[in-house]
């Protein structure tokens, strides 16, 4: 049985695994990096099996107006057992119906955030990172 969590520690190493695990593009092999995306997160809703971590949503939000989804990852060994859907579920309902949940896509999942309540935006830009 899968047991959700908000806010819970977890250690860079557990979050390289499950990036990795998942087949999501992340800077996996930079421990320290992965530090500091898990301490400036505001929110982080994981999935757990057991002790194993198998699932994250992470967001950076001001609670009031709109909320970024930077990370949603699931193990691809549990993939289409609606995990990703409940962390997504689960960060909606905690940051309210006033806040805008926004997220940038990878090109291999933009068929599947529409399944899940996403609308696709095309009023975007971005300044990319440089590494």
């Amino acid at each position: 049985m899968i047991e959700y969590k908000l806010n819970t520690p977890i250690t860079p190493e557990e979050l390289s695994r499950l990036f990795k695990a998942s087949g999501i593009n992340r800077p996996a092999d930079d421990l320290p990096r992965l530090q500091k995306m898990i301490d400036n997160a505001d929110l982080t809703f994981t999935a757990w099996d057991d002790e194993k971590l198998v699932g994250i949503a992470r967001a950076i939000t001001d609670f009031s107006y709109c909320c970024y989804l930077s990370d949603l990852a699931v193990d691809q060994d549990f993939q289409k057992n609606g995990i990703g859907k409940k962390l997504v579920k689960l960060l909606q309902e905690h940051i309210g119906e006033e806040v805008t949940l926004l997220l940038l896509s990878s090109p291999i999942a933009m068929d599947y955030y529409p399944r899940i309540g996403f609308e696709k935006a095309d009023n975007g830009f971005k300044i990319m990172r440089k590494r």
